[in-house]
């Protein structure tokens, strides 16, 4: 790699202050936009719309669940309600992965090296994390 291109590299992994930023060099599918942090290579809008609603109602649902929790409603309606809230975050969720593989994984698999090792690295840990 040339003196310029890691320079190049090492300058986006900084912050506006000019202080390291590990997580985002290390990142391998991280853009860095500004101070705003790592972005997704690419959103799907009608994906990013369906996520934003349904984040929404889910908003919505635990506005819900703590009304219930104040009014001291049953147990059992409570938790019904709970199970509904986090199958919707699953849901989420894999749409969030079904993006993150399509576009961000897909993507630094294809640069192959250091990104694509750093990729499988972080695919593992995700799935990992949200198997449980």
């Amino acid at each position: 790699m040339a003196a310029a291109t890691k320079a190049a590299v090492k300058a986006a992994a900084r912050s506006p202050k000019g202080t390291a930023l590990p997580h985002l060099a290390s990142c391998a599918c991280g853009r860095q936009d500004g101070v705003e942090g790592r972005k997704a290579v690419a959103v799907d809008a009608d994906v990013k719309d369906r996520n934003v609603k349904r984040l929404r109602r889910i908003e919505g649902q635990l506005r819900g669940l703590q009304k219930m929790v104040e009014e001291d409603r049953y147990c059992a309606d409570i938790l019904t309600q709970v199970s509904s809230v986090q199958e919707a975050l699953r849901s989420v969720g894999r749409e969030l992965m079904r993006n993150h593989l399509k576009h961000c994984a897909t993507s630094a698999i294809r640069t192959g090296d250091a990104e694509a090792e750093a990729m499988y690295d972080e695919l593992v840990d995700l799935m990992y994390k949200h198997s449980r």
